[in-house]
């Protein structure tokens, strides 16, 4: 393989390639051997390029990863969001040129910094750093990372020792040492082996029961998003999860109502939730999604409970655009998408203390909270199983549900805990500790997934830590790279 045969244009061309494979290692499709290729694929094609050239290169891959991966974005824009399918196409075409840019910035970054000296090992540095900008940036998007698929890979005990990153960062070292091998260069073999065979030797779980299995009951109500905060939604969503209720109550522990389940305010709600906790069997509690307002202007996605339940969550992390909107001045009245009937939400404290349900402790993460591994990892820590509720209605049939239980399951695996997963229309699951699905309903069904849990006790290497040793280590790998300036000659 040599660089002087390809010209740039094909190595666009083979970046935006690379871009659909990455898609293609997540779900529903799960080829993760298909991420080194993809990394390899943009090392190869990266290596002679000036930094702007490097930059289109980049802005190309994450035109072909988000204009694959993220599609669901159109669904939300165009069936939910009230917009006509050509401006759907142009905001949803606008958000993945947007969303490559992140990675684009960091080619350039990249080829403008380092050398050709230990190129594979810079490489992948500095792919996790990019990964890295883009979790947080503007809020972020860490969806499509590299790692996620690697939740089904020989590569999983990696992840309770180093996260979604450290599984990154893997597979972009895999990638840049393949393409080294097959430049004839055979000792790059010997990492690539090291790397995939250590898991071998790595323990299977890092966390140990702490109490009797639970009995969980995952209220999925399949209600028509369209209709959901019309007069007409709300009777149907009150009927349908205290009808589910007083159905299963015997059956569980614990039960569980998604995201936002009744299409109202908690005080709105507080007959109905009564009538809910009266179906209750002694020292079992429900968990539900609900809306919260406060003083002025102040609305909250939060999760509460009744029965044998203590404390509340309010999501700390918001999505722009689906709970508040940025630019609000400029862009309220603009289109009907920018007009949905939802008070912009409050983000909640940081630090928040766990909710304590049929004696059990309990980390929260709402919906687009579960893609965040190291807030995930925070509410680990002092919990000893881990609630995502979700309303997925909004992804239609895409891929997108699928692709959200597939990080959730991950987010199992980094912290040892199991993760009870309930939403509006599927993905409801329970996950163990080793990110497999013990439990699943099917997709677009009102259904109760009866199934149990196990409060876990001990932390992973990872819920410890979180992410940063891999960001240092990240930094470590691209310093011996960096190009040294010239020094000046004095003429005297």
């Amino acid at each position: 393989m040599t660089h002087s045969r390809l010209s740039p244009t094909l190595g666009y061309l083979a970046a935006l390639v690379a871009g659909v494979l990455t898609t293609l290692t997540a779900s529903p499709y799960e080829l993760w051997w298909l991420g080194p290729l993809a990394a390899g694929l943009v090392y190869w094609a990266l290596q002679p390029l000036r930094p702007r050239q490097a930059a289109l290169l980049g802005w190309c891959y994450g035109v072909g990863l988000f204009g694959s991966g993220a599609s669901w974005v159109y669904v939300s824009i165009h069936d939910y969001g009230y917009t006509g399918v050509p401006l759907a196409l142009f905001l949803t075409g606008l958000f993945v040129a947007a969303m490559a840019l992140f990675i684009a910035v960091t080619l350039w970054l990249y080829r403008l910094l380092c050398g050709p000296r230990l190129a594979f090992l810079t490489f992948a540095g500095a792919w996790v750093l990019g990964e890295w900008l883009r979790t947080w940036l503007f809020t972020g998007f860490p969806w499509l990372l590299l790692g996620s698929s690697h939740v089904d890979s020989p590569l999983a005990p990696w992840a309770p020792i180093g996260g979604v990153y450290l599984l990154s960062l893997i597979t972009a070292l895999s990638g840049s040492l393949g393409v080294e091998f097959l430049r004839r260069r055979w000792w790059a073999a010997l990492p690539v082996a090291a790397l995939w065979l250590a898991p071998l030797a790595l323990p299977v779980q890092w966390t140990e029961p702490a109490g009797e299995p639970l009995r969980v009951a995952l209220l999925q109500g399949n209600l028509d998003q369209l209709i959901k905060w019309t007069p007409e939604g709300q009777r149907s969503a009150a009927n349908t999860y205290l009808e589910m209720t007083r159905e299963h109550a015997d059956a569980a522990d614990l039960i569980v109502w998604p995201e936002a389940a009744l299409p109202m305010f908690e005080d709105e709600a507080e007959p109905l939730l009564a009538r809910a906790q009266a179906h209750l069997v002694p020292g079992s509690a429900l968990l539900t999604g609900i809306l919260q307002r406060e003083g002025r202007g102040r609305y909250y996605n939060s999760v509460i409970g009744v029965g044998n339940a203590e404390g509340e969550y309010r999501k700390e992390h918001l999505v722009p655009f689906g709970e508040y909107l940025p630019l609000e001045r400029w862009l309220r009245g603009t289109i009907a998408f920018f007009d949905l009937p939802m008070p912009a939400m409050t983000p909640g404290a940081s630090g928040q203390a766990p909710i304590r349900a049929a004696g059990s402790v309990i980390g929260n993460a709402i919906c687009y909270e579960i893609i965040y591994a190291d807030l995930v990892a925070e509410r680990a820590r002092n919990a000893e199983l881990l609630l995502t509720v979700s309303n997925d209605t909004w992804f239609g049939e895409s891929i997108g549900p699928l692709q959200h239980l597939q990080m959730a399951r991950l987010r199992a695996l980094e912290n040892g805990r199991y993760v009870i997963r309930a939403t509006s229309n599927g993905v409801t699951a329970v996950i163990d500790p080793l990110g497999r699905v013990v439990a699943r309903a099917p997709q677009f069904e009102t259904v109760t997934l009866l199934a149990e849990a196990v409060p876990m006790q001990g932390l992973t290497p990872f819920t410890r830590s979180g992410s940063w040793p891999v960001w240092l280590l990240g930094v470590l790998l691209v310093v011996p790279g960096l190009r040294l300036p010239r020094r000046r000659r004095h003429h005297f």
